[in-house]
């Protein structure tokens, strides 16, 4: 609710989500046009945030984040699964299917991309690690919700082993399919997914990656 929000939190927190892999750093000029913040207002919030190390200036004046910024990341990712124990899977994923291989978790009512493997290929699905999404479109989407309680409505997308295909649902041009990971306790811990252009990551594509898709899903199955 309004009442709730503080503004000067959020734009503080629109400076750090300003940041990219394509944007890891910026001018003064770029933050204001990226946020819509005035000039004054980010130097003021800057300040602050570099007192505790969530930004940080070099002395060409550019703006990068800070490392409080990976310190706080590291602690996010300590809860889910580990990076060495996905990373191959999504390799092979890439490898095998020229796409886009990510491993999604939810994160309240987003979906927030842990890990990726991007497509070798020029023309490609390109997601980010630390990524935040709907949690309400995508395939990966669907399966975090279904198999966190939520009413997802038409069961008949998903397969026996719960995984679903989809074209166009968050971007009409990239399609995905995606499959459940579980602990060995049957807990949920995130969606293995594969996602490439809709031309090209067709109806036929996403069936016959579907069996590898679910092979390694099973494999990364963790007891903690």
């Amino acid at each position: 609710m309004a009442a709730n929000r503080t503004e000067s939190v959020e734009r503080a927190l629109s400076i750090l989500n300003a940041f990219s892999t394509q944007n890891p750093t910026m001018t003064l000029a770029e933050i204001a046009e990226e946020t819509g913040l005035y000039k004054s207002t980010i130097l003021r919030l800057t300040n602050s945030m570099q007192i505790y190390g969530f930004i940080q200036r070099d002395d060409d004046g550019r703006y990068s984040v800070g490392p409080s910024v990976w310190r706080l990341g590291l602690i996010f990712r300590r809860d889910f699964t580990r990076r060495e124990h996905v990373a191959p899977s999504l390799r092979i994923l890439a490898e095998a299917t020229g796409e886009t291989a990510s491993f999604y978790v939810r994160v309240g009512n987003e979906r927030v991309c842990l890990y990726r493997e991007n497509s070798p290929n020029l023309l490609r699905f390109h997601v980010e690690e630390g990524m935040r999404l709907k949690l309400s479109t995508g395939a990966s989407g669907l399966v975090l919700r279904h198999f966190s309680g939520d009413d997802v409505g038409d069961l008949g997308l998903f397969n026996r082993n719960g995984t679903v295909s989809t074209a166009g649902q968050t971007n009409p041009n990239i399609s995905s399919v995606s499959t459940p990971v579980f602990k060995s306790t049957g807990e949920l811990t995130g969606a293995l997914t594969v996602s490439g252009l809709a031309t090209r990551f067709d109806e036929d594509a996403r069936a016959s990656a579907i069996p590898l898709l679910e092979s390694l899903a099973k494999s990364l199955m963790t007891a903690d």
